[in-house]
């Protein structure tokens, strides 16, 4: 998704150059066009079946980029109502069936046991302690053979996981990470 004044525009699969609509909220920075793309040449640029979590959404940029190249079910989870009413207009717009915007806080929905997922994103607002709070919980969420992408401000070790591939751009340091269990 391209950056403009609050839209981002989608950049591969089936909503490719659609433009959508992000809220003007203070830390809500979608993922940079180059790390999104290099992130999705590392999972497939095809997610055909795939269930997809897309945690602290915001934009919702991951999550839309995983519908649109074919993942059978995304869910968005964002704790913000606006940003979430924003989500739902945005999942309207593209009459994407296979997405569904819950508001609510992660850890609540991680702890709620809602079944696992192939691939999870987890870009928590940059200066909370958020990450830390939710990473334990991660792994019963995720399928065996599953991957998480998580961004951060800095740079950081993942005890318990396995460290797949890592991406700097700007401020963002991308990780993609499976269960050290699965490799």
């Amino acid at each position: 998704m391209t950056q403009q004044r609050n839209k981002v525009r989608i950049i591969g699969g089936q909503y490719r150059r659609r433009l959508l609509d992000v809220p003007a909220v203070d830390g809500l920075r979608p993922t940079p066009d180059r790390v999104r793309e290099t992130l999705f040449n590392w999972l497939g640029q095809e997610l055909d079946g795939l269930r997809c979590l897309d945690l602290f959404a915001g934009s919702g940029a991951l999550g839309f980029e995983a519908a649109s190249r074919g993942a059978r079910e995304v869910v968005l989870v964002e704790k913000v109502r606006n940003v979430a009413d924003t989500l739902r207009r945005n999942v309207q717009l593209l009459g994407a069936t296979q997405m569904q915007v819950l508001n609510q806080d992660a850890s609540t929905y991680l702890r709620s046991g809602q079944g696992q997922f192939d691939v999870i994103f987890v870009d928590p607002p940059y200066a909370s302690e958020l990450l830390d709070q939710v990473l334990p919980d991660l792994s019963a969420r995720l399928a065996a053979d599953g991957r998480l992408y998580v961004e951060t401000a800095v740079a950081r070790d993942f005890a318990g996981w396995e460290v797949l591939r890592t991406i700097r751009a700007g401020l963002v340091h991308g990780y993609l990470l499976a269960r050290e269990s699965s490799i």
